[in-house]
C-alpha cells in the first residue's frame, strides 16, 4: 500500500487535482467548501493502471493551517507538489517544499496545475524553468513535470501515469511485527463508536487484536479496520487505516497520539537527533530555543538542547537534544520537523538517532558526539552496537527494534559482533554455551559492559568474604539486593560466572574459588575441643547452644558452611561422621525390619528422643524415609 500526498500553496487547485483524479472531493468540512480552502487534512484515493491503490492525504497550503499540514504528510511515500500555471511558485510552495526535502520524502511527481487558464505555451515554460530552479539541491529536483487541468481533464493521464512510476520502485513498507498508527483524525460513527485515522507503520493490526493509545496509555480493542472504506480483516503497513476502536471514548484520544500493541512502545520526552537548519530563515538557532515538534502526527512544544556548539547558522546541521513537555512516540530513523511557536516559521527539521537517550548529555562530550556520528552514519553493525549500548543488557529482538534494522541485518550483525569479541552471549542456547547460537529473546551485552558487570559482582562476593571470613560463602538473595539489576540479568550473569568458573556455589550461597575459611590459633583449640565432645557421645552430641557458647556463633555458622557440623534444627547438630554412621545404621535396619519406630531407632542408638525425631523427620524431609503413623519404612520399599 502507499500513501501520496499534496503539498504546495494555497488556491492552487490541489483539492479540485484531487477531485478530478479520484472523483472524490478531499474537503469535508462545510466551512472549507464555502471557503473553498483546505483547512484540515482531506483524503482520497487512486486506483493506478497496474490496479494498485494508493492513498492520498490532502494538505491545507495557507501559511495559516501549515501545522495541520505536518500531521498528514509525514507518513507519505511520494508528493505531488501543485503549482499553479497563472501564479508560478509562492511562498507556501517554498515552505512545503522546503518540508518534503526535510521529511526526505524521495520520490514525488509536479503537477503544473490549471493550464487551461493559460494560453502561451511561452509562459508555461517560463514557469517550469522557475519551478526547476526551485526544486534543484532538493529531494524532487529530478520530479517530472506534467501539465494538467482538472477543469478540462487535460494531462490527466500524464499525471497518473508519472506517479504510478515513481511509486513502482519504492521498495514495500517494513513490517517489524510492531504496529505503529499516528493519528491524524478522531471521530464517532453512530452505532460504532471510536475511530481513529492514519497511516499505519511497521507492522500489521488485525480485527481483535488489543491495542493502547500511546502515551496517556488507555486500553481498547480493534473493532473494525478499513482502507479506503472497505473493510478489513488486516492492515497492512503504509495503508491508509481507519481503526474502530472498542474501550476508549473518543475524547481521550487526539490527533497526535498513536495507537500500538501493548507494551510495543515507549514514549519519550528526550531525543537525540541530527538537525539542519534551513538556509532562508529569519536568525540562527542558539541553545535552549523553545520550538514546536512534528513528529508522526503529533505536535508538541520543546526545548532545543545545541551539542557541540553553542549556535547553529542557517543552512548548518548539527547534533541536537530535544526536550518535549508532553510525551511522544518514536523510533529511531523517524524523521521531524521543527517551527518556531511565533511568530510561525518553519525552522528546520531532521532524523532520530536515539529516541531513549538515558540522561542529558554533556553538551560538550567528545564521546557523545562521536556516538551520535556512529549512529548516523555507521553500517548496520555500527548501528546495532550503538542501540546495544544505550541498552546495556537487553533481548536481541529488543535491540533490533531500537535500531530499526531488519531481521537479515541484525542476524549478520550479532554474528560479527560476537566474532569479533565485542558484544557478549549472557544466556547460550546451547548447554556447550557456543557462541554463534541465539535467538532472538537472547539476553546479550556489551563486552565492557560484561566486564563491568562481572568486575561489580566479583567484588561484592570479595567485600562480602573481607567482611565475614568464617562464613562459606555470600547468600545469593544478598548479592541480588547489593548489585540492584533486574531478574533475568542477574540469574544470567550468575550462571555464566559459576560456568566460566569466576565463582563457586554451593546451595543458596556463592563464594569465590579461592576463598577458604582460616581460623586463628585461639579458634582452632576450640574446634578441636568441641568435636572432641562429639566423638565422646555422637549419638547425643551438644546442642547449637552449647556450640556456640564453646566456639563462638561465627566458627560455629562456619564449621555448619564446610559440612563439618550438620545442622538438623535450630537446637540439633550432629557431627558429619555421626550424621552419616546414624543415617547407614537406620536404613540398615529398615532393609532387615522394613518398619521401625522412633522408640526403637532411640533405644538402639541410647540416646534420647530429641535426636531421634530431629533425624527420622529430617530423613522423611529429604526422601530417605516415609511416615506411616508411628512406623517408618524406606521409601523404596
Amino acid at each position: 500500500m502507499r500513501v501520496i500526498g499534496t503539498a504546495g500553496h494555497v488556491d492552487h487547485g490541489k483539492s479540485t487535482l484531487i477531485e478530478a483524479l479520484t472523483g472524490t472531493h478531499p474537503d469535508r468540512l462545510k466551512e472549507e467548501r464555502e471557503r473553498e480552502m483546505t483547512i484540515e487534512l482531506g483524503f482520497a484515493w487512486l486506483v493506478l493502471p497496474d490496479g494498485d491503490e494508493v492513498g492520498i492525504v490532502d494538505v491545507p497550503g495557507h501559511r495559516d493551517f501549515i501545522e495541520n499540514m505536518l500531521a498528514g504528510v509525514g507518513g507519505i511515500d511520494a508528493a505531488l507538489l501543485v503549482v499553479a500555471a497563472d501564479e508560478g511558485v509562492m511562498p507556501q510552495t517554498r515552505e512545503h517544499l522546503a518540508i518534503l526535502d526535510l521529511l526526505a520524502i524521495q520520490s514525488g511527481v509536479i503537477a503544473l496545475s490549471k493550464i487551461d487558464l493559460i494560453q502561451d505555451d511561452e509562459w508555461l515554460d517560463l514557469v517550469e524553468e522557475e519551478i526547476r530552479e526551485e526544486l534543484s539541491g532538493t529531494v524532487l529536483s529530478s520530479a517530472p513535470i506534467v501539465r494538467v487541468s482538472a477543469k478540462t481533464g487535460n494531462g490527466l493521464p500524464e499525471l497518473i501515469n508519472a506517479l504510478s512510476k515513481c511509486l513502482a520502485d519504492k521498495p514495500p513498507r517494513v513490517d517489524i511485527g510492531r504496529p505503529r498508527l499516528p493519528v491524524d483524525r478522531v471521530f464517532t460513527i453512530a452505532g460504532f463508536g471510536t475511530v481513529v485515522t492514519g497511516t499505519l507503520n511497521d507492522g500489521q493490526l488485525r480485527i481483535g487484536d488489543e491495542v493502547e493509545v500511546l502515551p496517556k496509555r488507555h486500553r481498547g480493542r480493534v473493532r473494525g479496520l478499513q482502507t479506503h472504506k472497505k473493510s478489513e480483516d488486516v492492515a497492512v503497513p503504509g495503508s491508509r487505516t481507519a481503526v474502530n476502536i472498542s474501550g476508549v471514548d473518543v475524547g481521550k484520544i487526539d490527533r497526535g497520539d498513536v495507537i500500538a500493541h501493548p507494551n510495543d512502545f515507549k514514549p519519550t520526552g528526550r531525543i537525540d537527533a541530527q538537525f539542519r537548519l534551513l538556509p532562508d530563515v529569519g536568525h540562527s538557532v542558539k541553545h535552549n530555543t523553545e520550538v514546536k515538534l512534528f513528529i508522526g502526527a503529533s505536535e508538541v512544544l520543546a526545548r532545543l538542547r545545541l551539542l557541540g556548539t553553542d549556535e547553529l547558522l542557517p543552512g548548518n546541521t548539527g547534533w541536537i537534544q530535544v526536550e518535549s513537555k508532553e510525551k511522544v512516540v518514536t523510533v529511531r530513523g523517524d524523521r521531524f520537523i521543527l517551527r518556531r511557536p511565533s511568530p510561525g516559521e518553519t525552522i528546520g527539521g531532521g532524523v532520530v538517532v536515539d529516541p531513549h537517550p538515558k540522561w542529558r548529555h554533556k553538551r560538550f562530550s567528545h564521546d557523545n558526539l562521536a556516538r551520535l556520528s556512529a549512529l548516523i552514519e555507521g553500517t548496520p553493525t555500527d548501528i546495532f552496537y550503538q542501540a546495544l549500548l544505550t541498552l546495556g543488557a537487553a533481548p536481541i529482538k529488543d535491540i533490533a527494534f531500537q535500531s530499526q534494522l531488519d531481521e537479515t541485518m541484525v542476524d549478520s550483525a550479532v554474528k560479527e559482533l560476537l566474532s569479533n569479541g565485542v558484544m557478549v552471549l549472557l544466556e547460550a542456547t546451547e548447554p556447550d554455551g557456543v557462541v554463534n547460537r541465539f535467538t532472538s529473546n537472547t539476553l546479550v551485552t556489551s563486552k565492557a559492559n560484561w566486564e563491568q558487570l562481572r568486575s561489580s559482582v566479583i567484588q561484592e562476593v570479595e567485600i562480602y568474604h573481607s567482611e565475614y571470613p568464617l562464613r562459606m560463602g555470600m547468600p545469593r538473595e544478598e548479592l541480588k539486593s547489593r548489585l540492584k539489576i533486574p531478574q533475568r540479568l542477574y540469574s544470567a550473569t550468575m550462571k555464566k560466572l559459576v560456568l566460566e568458573g569466576d565463582l563457586w556455589e554451593n546451595g543458596p550461597i556463592v563464594f569465590r574459588p579461592d576463598h577458604t575459611i582460616l581460623y586463628s590459633p585461639d579458634q582452632e583449640k576450640k574446634i578441636e575441643y568441641l568435636l572432641a565432645q562429639f566423638n565422646k557421645s555422637p549419638y547425643s552430641p551438644p546442642s547449637s547452644k552449647e556450640c556456640k557458647e564453646l566456639v563462638g556463633e561465627d566458627v560455629f555458622n562456619a564449621l555448619v558452611d564446610q559440612d563439618r557440623l550438620v545442622l538438623l534444627t535450630a537446637d540439633v547438630v550432629f557431627s558429619r561422621e555421626g550424621y552419616e554412621e546414624m543415617v547407614a545404621e537406620i536404613k540398615r535396619l529398615l532393609e532387615e525390619r522394613k518398619t521401625i519406630k522412633a522408640a526403637e531407632v532411640r533405644d538402639h542408638f541410647n540416646t534420647s528422643r530429641k535426636y531421634v525425631l530431629a533425624l527420622l523427620e529430617h530423613l522423611d524431609n529429604i526422601g530417605v524415609t516415609v511416615r506411616e503413623g508411628d512406623l517408618r519404612r524406606l521409601k523404596n520399599y
